[in-house]
């Protein structure tokens, strides 16, 4: 699960490291990259929940051979992508298959580990996306210098048909074929629409892990256009801020699984952790008034760092209000509500980026956490203070 959620971030974040060059190439506008960002947020959020429920009904083994045999060939298909409309339905299709990936992961924790494990196995799992966004720009740079950006798209495709391959094998484990998990949530609680806790999760997780796709999405244009950095230099420095995200996962993870056996109510321990890591959020808003590389890489290395807690601390509160036969379906809503905020805020981002007003779009990344927590700590008032 670690391997496949790297493969989904190595074929997303190839866009994102090699937007400088797709822009010129194509002459497509950032408003325009918000908007095919968009159609991948969009499918993204529908497809999450859609593959979560496959994989709670049908199981792991089948479900994610399917997920990734297809978003393998959306990735593949960006190599003869030329236009705005091309690269938004490569786009769209990758993100419907890529929206199985955390649902897979959750689903897979919940069902190999015992409870007091599994906030770890999370990271574990989820992991794997930051790990990915680390290497592509170690690995994706030089092969889009060697050979061009249309074979780097090739290559991603190479790597997901080689997941398939050992999948294959490793799926054969009797504990995932089973599809079986020990619940520990209050029997029957599935997540449902007129529940303020699920709505109060996915503004914890969407606005929470928001910093992530700005950081993400947003890094290489506003060095390449503000700081004056080479598509060279961006691929030697923008797996900084994922490694924050990375340290961040097990940081959080480990924490969660610490405050959960000394506190005295599970949910005021995310509570608390979740106020802390809302107010680690707001340096992100300072990067414009950075005037070097260095003091920028590191804000935006500790808002990945930051934003992976709300992440990790949204989806163990999810799940422990919940039960987690439902484990994929959890998943899928939390993946999915990130997946509308990125669509609905990316394409303002971008147009904020084309009129040169970064710090306003910085500071509106930086609230968005504050937002999310308020929801959440609304919803949890009276359980939190019990």
């Amino acid at each position: 699960m670690l391997l496949v959620s790297l493969i989904s971030y190595l074929d997303r974040n190839t866009l994102a490291l090699l937007a400088p060059t797709i822009l010129k190439e194509t002459r497509l506008s950032v408003e325009q990259y918000g908007w095919i960002i968009a159609a991948f947020s969009v499918c993204y959020m529908i497809g999450n929940p859609v593959w979560g429920h496959l994989l709670d009904r049908f199981g792991l083994r089948w479900g994610m051979t399917a997920a990734v045999a297809a978003w393998t060939l959306a990735s593949a298909s960006h190599a003869f992508a030329s236009g705005f409309w091309s690269f938004a339905v490569a786009r769209a299709a990758l993100g419907f298959g890529e929206g199985a990936t955390f649902p897979g992961g959750l689903r897979t924790a919940m069902q190999t580990l015992p409870p007091l494990q599994r906030s770890r196995g999370i990271a574990v799992s989820y992991s794997g996306g930051s790990l990915g966004a680390i290497v592509t720009p170690l690995i994706v740079t030089p092969v889009a210098l060697w050979w061009g950006w249309r074979f780097a798209f090739l290559w991603t495709g190479f790597v997901g048909a080689s997941w398939l391959l050992l999948w294959f094998f490793l799926s054969r484990r009797p504990d995932i074929r089973a599809h079986v998990v020990h619940d520990t949530g209050p029997p029957g609680a599935r997540p449902g629409w007129t529940d303020a806790r699920l709505w109060s999760f996915m503004a914890a997780y969407a606005l929470g892990g928001l910093p992530l796709a700005f950081v993400l999405y947003g890094a290489s244009v506003y060095l390449s256009r503000v700081l004056g950095a080479s598509q060279e230099l961006i691929g030697k420095v923008l797996w900084l801020p994922p490694l924050g995200w990375e340290i961040g996962y097990f940081f959080w993870g480990w924490l969660s699984d610490r405050a959960q056996r000394t506190a005295a109510s599970a949910i005021g321990a995310y509570g608390v952790l979740m106020a802390a890591a809302t107010l680690l959020s707001l340096p992100l808003a300072l990067t414009p008034l950075a005037a070097s590389l260095g003091p920028v890489m590191f804000l935006l290395t500790f808002a990945m760092f930051v934003a992976a807690g709300f992440v990790i601390l949204s989806v163990g509160y999810a799940t422990r209000v919940f039960s987690v036969a439902h484990a994929g379906l959890i998943a899928g809503l939390g993946a999915g509500s990130w997946g509308a905020a990125v669509a609905l805020a990316m394409p303002l981002l971008g147009r904020l980026f084309d009129q040169g007003r970064y710090s306003l779009a910085f500071l509106l990344a930086a609230l968005a956490p504050l937002a999310g927590f308020a929801v959440w700590r609304l919803v949890n008032r009276s359980t939190s203070s019990g």
